[in-house]
């Protein structure tokens, strides 16, 4: 597997968070990941149950991009640990359009950890600060 393989499944993650497709979110996010996240308030959060919250608050999904919001990684770094780990780091750009109109872009940086599971990757560990 290749560093070309992670990237193209982070971007595929990224767009299943801006079109609020959890179906997608699920195939790609270990039902066992850990993330760090300031929605966490520096807790350790297990499962997917607590993004799930994220998703349905935005409703079901379009299947289509979002014209009013956009995620993507900035910069990306792959370090493959093996065949089947990797680390992606990045620095993650939101963009959205606030409730008064005006659009707003903020930044954070990601460290996604990757595993390969029976030839697919799926993520086991995000760190956004």
């Amino acid at each position: 597997m290749s560093e070309e393989a992670v990237l193209s499944a982070n971007q595929t993650l990224l767009n299943a968070i801006t079109q609020g497709d959890y179906e997608i979110y699920k195939q790609l996010v270990s039902s066992d990941a850990t993330c760090f996240e300031d929605e966490s308030a520096g807790h350790l959060v297990e499962g997917l149950e607590f993004h799930k919250f994220y998703f349905d608050l935005d409703g079901p999904p379009t299947g289509e991009p979002s014209p009013n919001k956009a995620h993507m990684a900035a910069k990306p770094h792959v370090r493959m640990l093996g065949e089947n780990a990797a680390v992606c780091s990045y620095v993650r750009v939101n963009q959205k359009v606030g409730g008064d109109g005006v659009p707003v872009t903020t930044t954070a940086l990601e460290t996604r950890v990757w595993e390969c599971k029976e030839g697919s990757w799926v993520n086991v560990h995000v760190h956004r600060s």
